[in-house]
């Protein structure tokens, strides 16, 4: 993330969402050939079948270097199609090969058998080349405390930030400045091209809410159908839009809090919300000195759990973890929960590489750190829970050797109706951005979930929401009202203390959102 001369240098950036959106334009693709599909199905997909695309690194020279893709489909079976719905599960960095099969499946199969689903690894993700890892073991435990309550501290986290950065820089000096939103859009295209498709319907997730809404812009033409759960909110890409996450995820932090007071029974953690949100800050601070098997420190403590912000099934696990240590100091199921939700493998590295080398392109960020640390330590003030942690994950964009673009405009007149979906209660996306991007879509409907927490709402249990997907992909059937939503659905019920030891992955909501990951 840097050569720190090239960044010193460029010119003074802007906070984004403080800048002016710029339209973005397609870039003429020069023939791509067609796709050779193997069977590579698992135990839980076995239809699926794989293949691998090039694409040029720079759309504007098609014969220069060249990367490739891996993609992966589960063919239609009915006698007729709606050709490709390609699916994303955000990140940015995030894989999408197994969720095509997961769609499949979720999905009616009256539906899912008129589409070949499309999953694929966008470009430096995954099973593609190259598939960047700028600094391995970037997460190894234990890292310095998120709080820079200390010189020292800060001084730690900055030259984490720096060094991730410069190693970047160095490792993909020719690669970075195509590792962005709109080189994988023109990469989508290319996809659709290869599959011999006149238009292509798509389903994002998170950050490929935003992935896809700039497809839209680019080829509305191309657009059969659009659907979007999860909303990214344009206008604060990305560093704004981070900010709007510290205050949201505090709240979902505090939801956790009141539910574990209403299952005292299960937990003997008291009644009063605000007390046992006292313990889990002094649950911190204890493993801040003496990390929980020498894996778990504070810092490790929050990436534990952030996870159940995102989805509310986590809590359970959660909450048996905390207690466990409050009551007996039993660092075993603090361990193994920080293992299962927050521990990083090589795919995590890769998944973190091309998440910062993707937002710290996209959109400009602060080149002062003296804003930063103003910035979140206000947020603080408020939102403790996770200001801190998520102003490093993103630090290394203060320094990153590759100058910015602008935000794209995804204001769009041309697309047929498109589809959205938003929980009013979600961390990750807040609900505005549902709200805006439903105003920038001419013609597009919003359904939401009313109190609903959870991020990534369709296909993970809640009925009503998916008969309102299903219809859509159908025939393009979309609900039409007379206020913000268009359709509103009653929140899916907060889960129930776990009265055995249950699997990690035993419900189709936390099996999407292990697909789904987390950090947008």
């Amino acid at each position: 993330m840097r050569h720190r001369a090239a960044v010193l240098c460029a010119a003074a950036a802007m906070v984004a969402g403080s800048v002016t959106a710029v339209p973005v334009r397609a870039a003429t693709n020069a023939p791509v050939p067609g796709l050779s599909w193997r069977a590579c199905g698992t135990r839980d997909h076995p239809r699926l079948q794989c293949a691998s695309l090039k694409v040029p690194l720079d759309h504007a020279d098609p014969s220069g270097r060249q990367l490739t893709l891996a993609l992966s489909r589960v063919p239609h079976t009915a006698r007729t199609s709606q050709g490709p719905l390609l699916v994303n599960p955000g990140g940015p960095g995030g894989s999408g090969l197994t969720l095509a099969g997961f769609v499949a499946s979720a999905l009616p199969r009256s539906v899912a058998s008129r589409y070949d689903v499309i999953g694929f690894d966008p470009r430096g993700v995954g099973a593609g080349d190259p598939a960047l890892n700028c600094a391995p073991g970037r997460f190894r435990a234990v890292r310095p405390d998120t709080v820079p309550a200390t010189p020292a501290l800060e001084r730690a986290g900055l030259e984490r930030a720096r060094s991730f950065a410069a190693a970047c820089g160095r490792t993909y000096a020719g690669v970075l400045p195509y590792i962005d939103t709109l080189n994988t859009v023109r990469d989508l295209d290319s996809v659709r091209q290869a599959l011999g498709a006149p238009r292509i319907s798509y389903f994002g997730y998170s950050y490929g809410t935003y992935l896809g809404a700039v497809y839209a812009k680019l080829y509305p033409r191309r657009v059969h159908r659009l659907v979007l759960d999860s909303v990214v909110d344009p206008a604060g890409v990305w560093y704004e839009d981070n900010l709007g996450q510290d205050y949201a995820f505090d709240g979902r932090h505090r939801a956790l809090m009141a539910w574990i007071a209403r299952h005292d029974a299960a937990y003997g953690l008291g009644r009063d919300p605000a007390r046992i949100e006292a313990a889990w800050y002094a649950m911190r601070a204890a493993l801040a000195r003496t990390p929980a098997g020498g894996k778990v420190g504070a810092a490790e403590l929050e990436d534990t759990f952030v996870p159940g912000g995102y989805y509310n099934g986590y809590w359970p696990y959660l909450a048996e973890a905390f207690a466990a240590y409050v009551h007996h100091k039993d660092t075993g199921p603090l361990v193994e929960a920080y293992e299962h939700f927050a521990a990083v493998d090589a795919s995590g590295d890769n998944g973190y590489s091309v998440y910062t080398s993707v937002q710290c392109r996209d959109a400009p960020w602060p080149r002062s750190w003296n804003r930063w640390r103003a910035d979140t330590w206000r947020v603080y003030a408020k939102a403790p829970f996770m200001a801190w942690n998520n102003a490093w994950y993103n630090a290394p964009c203060a320094f990153w050797p590759v100058a910015a673009r602008q935000p794209a405009d995804i204001t769009n007149g041309e697309l047929p109706p498109a589809l959205l979906f938003q929980a009013t209660d979600d961390a990750a996306t807040p609900y505005s951005g549902g709200v805006t991007v439903h105003r920038l879509l001419a013609g597009s409907s919003l359904v939401v979930e009313e109190g609903g927490g959870n991020h990534g709402v369709t296909l993970s249990g809640n009925a009503c929401l998916d008969r309102y997907l299903a219809a859509y992909l159908a025939d393009g059937t979309v609900p039409r009202g007379g206020g913000p939503a268009d359709a509103v659905c009653a929140k899916s019920p907060d889960p129930e203390p776990l009265t055995t030891k249950a699997a990690w992955t035993s419900s189709r909501g936390s099996a999407l959102h292990g697909l789904l990951g987390f950090r947008r």
